[in-house]
């Protein structure tokens, strides 16, 4: 691939290990602190780890909203990242981005089923999308959340823990992955391969199951 991938701080503690995954793959990674850095940047990625509220806060005392909101290239959301792609989340009952439309709500504990989801889940595909390319259709992937979004049009693949939620969602040039690609070995690097080789052109939308 060509251009910046501006990686945005939002507060995560994954940012190193995001950026670090990204270089691995041949990326120009830039660090986006400010909504400046996101100028000229060939895509950009929102990670992030924590609660909703806060980073929503951070991304407007920083100047992310109106920036985001106005991107013409393809952006990945990554665990939080990809929630607050959503219109609203029950973590915050604030207002997310509403790039996608949808309420994240809280994963249900039960009998076998602990809350939060930590740990390896498979991955289904539901239909052929650009961002799955070449990756296996029922991989394995690591997963840290308590929330979850729901599966939508919108939705690419799902994983089930107690419930079925949305693991990756794409529309347009809006992407999201709630799982960690940096932590999730061969399907994982694929995911994040295919992101940085995406081309816009491409991406009218995802392909129904």
């Amino acid at each position: 691939m060509s251009g910046v991938v501006a990686l945005i701080d939002a507060g995560g503690a994954n940012l190193g290990s995001v950026s670090y995954a990204l270089e691995r793959l041949g990326a120009n990674v830039r660090i986006a602190r400010d909504a400046d850095a996101l100028r000229g940047a060939a895509r950009v990625i929102l990670p992030g780890v924590g609660a909703a509220g806060p980073a929503m806060q951070l991304l407007g005392e920083r100047g992310f909203l109106p920036a985001l909101h106005a991107l013409e290239v393809p952006l990945l959301g990554i665990c939080l990242g990809m929630q607050l792609l959503f219109e609203a989340s029950d973590e915050s009952g604030e207002a997310c981005l509403g790039l996608l439309p949808g309420r994240v709500r809280a994963l249900r504990g039960a009998p076998g089923v602990r809350v939060p989801h930590m740990g390896w889940n498979r991955v289904d595909v539901r239909g052929a999308d650009p961002l799955l390319e070449h990756a296996a259709p029922d991989g394995q992937a690591y997963f840290v959340h308590g929330f979850a979004a729901p599966v939508t049009g919108d939705c690419i693949a799902t994983a089930t823990h107690g419930a079925t939620f949305a693991a990756m969602v794409r529309r347009g040039n809006t992407c999201g992955a709630q799982f960690h690609p940096e932590r999730s070995a061969r399907f994982g690097a694929q995911v994040l391969r295919n992101f940085l080789s995406f081309q816009a052109a491409r991406a009218a939308g995802p392909v129904a199951a």
